[in-house]
């Protein structure tokens, strides 16, 4: 399905460039993802998640080191342990592992929720304003270059620094601390692939 929507992107992107150019409209270029990680709100949610799910992290590295002392006792020891000893030790690890499996799952799956959340809520008031900057500065086409493979535009299309800017101001951070300073990564020099 997102290989679908990709693709249905990536052709009404082509077949509306060639409309553009002809109109002689202008063309924005802007990688959202880096847009939204570079906002204050978005530096600030990261940084929420970070502090979140530590806990969540310490405990699985904890269950790690204790799965890695039972195989280092199976491995050292097992000349010198009884059977009962050596399945004891061994059911203890095969629990201890599903444990790690499922908390590791979890913790992902949770993490990933949150965060998809947070650039939800950014990316939709986000778009708002570069809906507005499209129209205030005459822009036919605001795309994605993270999204669509862009194979050439000029540093004057990319919007990301000014989007981040125009955000950070429309959407104040009340702790943030240190203004946050926008590193726009130009979309074409590092396209992402499409999912």
């Amino acid at each position: 399905m997102k290989n679908r929507l990709t693709i249905l992107s990536v052709l009404c992107a082509l077949l509306a460039v060639p409309l553009v150019v002809h109109a002689q409209g202008k063309v924005g270029l802007i990688n959202m993802s880096a847009a939204i990680g570079s906002t204050a709100e978005g530096k600030k949610a990261a940084a929420d998640l970070q502090k979140k799910y530590q806990p969540r992290q310490q405990e699985l590295e904890r269950l790690q080191q204790e799965i890695q002392s039972i195989q280092d006792q199976l491995s050292k020891q097992s000349a010198t342990l009884s059977d009962d000893e050596q399945r004891r030790l061994s059911r203890d690890l095969e629990d201890k592992q599903k444990l790690l499996k499922r908390s590791t799952d979890d913790a992902q799956s949770d993490l990933a929720a949150d965060r998809d959340e947070v650039v939800r809520r950014i990316g939709q008031k986000m778009t708002r304003i570069v809906n507005d900057y499209a129209q205030q500065n005459g822009l036919s086409l605001v795309i994605d270059g993270a999204q669509i493979p862009v194979y050439y535009y000029s540093k004057d299309s990319d919007i990301t620094a000014e989007i981040v800017k125009r955000y950070d101001a429309a959407n104040p951070v009340a702790d943030a601390g240190t203004p946050a300073k926008p590193a726009a990564q130009p979309a074409a020099q590092s396209p992402a692939k499409p999912k």
